[in-house]
């Protein structure tokens, strides 16, 4: 089975996208890193021990080799919850049970963190975010959100609007079973989650 492994929040620009996340959620987001292949850097929350939230921008310090993955080439105006990733053991496998154009498979590492993880050749998100973007950690990566410290927030739920819904939902189901994931019928594709906080609170994105 797929799992949701983490939430992306895409901006133009890292340092207001930090704000407009830890404004949102009260909490502060630790230092992440560079992706040199696709010229962005991000933030990081952790949301439990194996769940947590980038925010990720453009670096303007940092070339592309190519188009940037997640959509950010075109990314514009204020920040937003843009991206969902889940997890697979299998990247191969499944991107063969994926709609076309999910992606290829990318080769990426920094540090001692290594994963391959499904890019659209044009850099856009697979049926523009209605479809999770797939990753695979390498066999004894130490996941990202074991790293980070727990903020104590937790995913209550995350929905994905969508023309196409109910089909999405259905070739879903037997790949990626997660009560927290609801797809709601839409004109336009849209992501938004709603986070508890340990008192309880609702915050959202």
């Amino acid at each position: 089975m797929w799992r949701l492994d983490h939430l992306a929040v895409v901006c133009a620009d890292l340092t207001e996208g930090t704000a407009w996340a830890e404004a949102a959620l009260g909490a502060e987001l630790a230092a992440g890193g560079n992706h040199a292949r696709y010229g962005t850097h991000n933030r990081l929350l952790g949301l439990g021990p194996d769940l947590y939230l980038e925010v990720i921008a453009p670096d303007p310090g940092a070339a592309s080799q190519g188009p940037r993955w997640f959509g950010l080439d075109a990314v514009s105006g204020p920040p937003r919850l843009g991206n969902w990733i889940a997890a697979c053991d299998d990247l191969d496998t499944a991107l063969g049970a994926s709609p076309n154009r999910a992606g290829e498979a990318v080769d990426l590492e920094r540090g001692d963190l290594k994963w391959r993880i499904a890019v659209p050749a044009d850099g856009s998100l697979p049926m523009a975010g209605g479809w999770p973007t797939l990753i695979e950690w390498a066999h004894g990566t130490r996941h990202p959100a074991s790293r980070l410290a727990d903020s104590g927030l937790r995913l209550k739920r995350l929905a994905i609007g969508h023309p196409e819904a109910a089909a999405i939902s259905a070739k879903l189901a037997p790949l990626l079973d997660d009560p927290r994931i609801t797809f709601v019928q839409a004109p336009t594709v849209s992501l938004s989650a709603i986070l508890l906080t340990p008192q309880g609170d609702e915050r959202h994105l």
